[in-house]
């Protein structure tokens, strides 16, 4: 089946131009003027047609003490799809002694519900006689990334020696180790300090995770990953601190990548003030930062010190979070987001200059598929690339609540927030899955994806 959309502007990561695109089956087959005969035609005339989101950072019903973060990846996908991202990438955290290999099996099973196409990085919790042959063993199965946390050393943190040894291992097989950098020893003995003073409300969060134990962990993560020859990419930056520790590093030639997200861009820790009920949906880590860090990111995302906009989406029902309601450190962190990346992005990042549109393709789409192996098949549309595109509607308005979005949560970190344009239709892999803002589900599932080794 061949389907033309015809007269848009496509927005690429480094150009703009009314075209048209034409589909065939689950592929593009031709940007620009062509005689193919179409079944199918939808006019974007005035509309903007762009690559489908890859969202490089997203945790699906992810298991904690409180239950698992409330969207399974088929309610999760749906958000997606809703917000135009049509590629996720989602974690694999084994339990401990638990085989890599076999974790990442198990996941592969519960993403089977997925609507759109995902793959993982996977973590590894601990050191283990085979970790090594493990880790070389996902990347025999498409697995080219690897997470670590430096954090919640009592439940899937690492120590200095084993975080070395998974940067030497990775970097030798020509991976990439993503890292969550905080300070996790000195961040649990500043939480259990404020327990014991009696400071419990959500607002110990913030004042317990200092911009310093981020940066800090930033500088000593890079240094490590220079001694491994290992590419380093450090996810949800949220610091200016920690964004001039990376710009040092590039500058020496280092290959370390800088993601962020949206609530580190718009929402500052004034939202730790209030009630239990109004803070705790922002209890996230790293924390909401100050207005001048948000000024700093937003610099470093035009600059390209950052390369990519991940959502770490990883909402809870407030019930869930109320575990915490007489102890923050029992509040599960995670916030949702998949669903408003895109439209943030160009209400708060496009529309006012602070990025371009080219820039805002480039951060959401096309940096996030090249650094993690997915390019040209995603994150880019031309000849050959999957036909995973979205035509966004510039002049629509809505406000975020969670009265109206698709994630599974009571909660919305965003709601209030104004938002200016949508994803009108969204095409997965050449099928029309969102058509005036309603979803259209066929049964037809999203593929896992097998990763090269990283393009930089």
């Amino acid at each position: 089946m061949i389907t033309r959309i015809a007269g848009g502007n496509l927005v690429t990561s480094n150009s703009m131009q009314v075209t048209d695109v034409w589909i065939k089956d689950d592929k593009v087959m031709h940007v620009g003027a062509g005689d193919f005969h179409a079944e199918e035609t939808i006019d974007a005339s005035g509309l903007y047609l762009l690559p489908g989101g890859v969202d490089p950072h997203v945790h699906m019903q992810l298991p904690t003490p409180a239950g698992p973060s409330s969207d399974t990846f088929y309610t999760g996908s749906v958000a997606a799809l809703h917000g135009g991202t049509t590629t996720i990438i989602d974690f694999v955290t084994p339990q401990p002694g638990q085989s890599l290999v076999d974790a990442l099996e198990a996941r592969m099973q519960e993403a089977e519900s997925s609507l759109i196409d995902y793959s993982f990085h996977v973590s590894p919790i601990e050191w283990r006689d085979t970790t090594a042959e493990e880790i070389e063993a996902c990347f025999k199965r498409g697995i080219t990334s690897f997470k670590i946390y430096m954090a919640y050393k009592q439940a899937v943190g690492l120590e200095d020696n084993e975080v070395e040894r998974v940067l030497q291992t990775v970097g030798r097989l020509g991976g990439m180790v993503t890292v969550h950098a905080e300070m996790g020893d000195e961040i649990d003995a500043l939480r259990d300090q404020s327990a014991a003073a009696g400071k419990l409300e959500p607002d110990a969060h913030q004042a317990t995770r200092p911009n310093h134990t981020e940066a800090d962990a930033v500088k000593k993560v890079i240094d490590m990953a220079a001694d491994a020859s290992c590419p380093l990419y450090v996810v949800h930056v949220s610091t200016r601190e920690s964004l001039e520790h990376i710009r040092n590093a590039q500058a020496k030639g280092q290959q370390v990548i800088a993601e962020t997200c949206p609530h580190y861009l718009l929402l500052d820790e004034s939202k730790y003030a209030g009630t239990f009920e109004k803070t705790v949906k922002y209890v996230l880590s790293p924390p909401l930062r100050t207005e001048a860090d948000q000024k700093a990111l937003w610099h470093a995302l035009k600059d390209g010190d950052i390369s990519t906009i991940g959502t770490d989406h990883c909402p809870f029902t407030l019930a869930q979070k109320s575990a915490g309601k007489d102890d923050f450190r029992k509040i599960p962190n995670g916030a949702g987001g998949v669903e408003h990346r895109i439209a943030l992005l160009y209400t708060y990042g496009v529309l006012p200059e602070k990025i371009s549109f080219q820039k805002m393709v480039d951060v959401a789409c096309t940096q996030p598929a090249k650094i993690f192996g997915l390019y040209p098949k995603k994150g880019e549309i031309k000849a050959g690339s999957d036909a995973d595109l979205l035509v966004w509607d510039p002049n629509t308005e809505s406000v975020i609540s969670s009265k109206n979005h698709h994630q599974n949560s009571d909660l919305n970190i965003y709601e209030g927030f104004t938002s200016r344009g949508n994803a009108k239709w969204v095409i997965r892999s050449g099928e029309v899955v969102i058509a005036d803002g309603e979803l259209i589900d066929s049964g037809v599932t999203g593929k896992f994806l097998k990763r090269k080794n990283i393009l930089i």
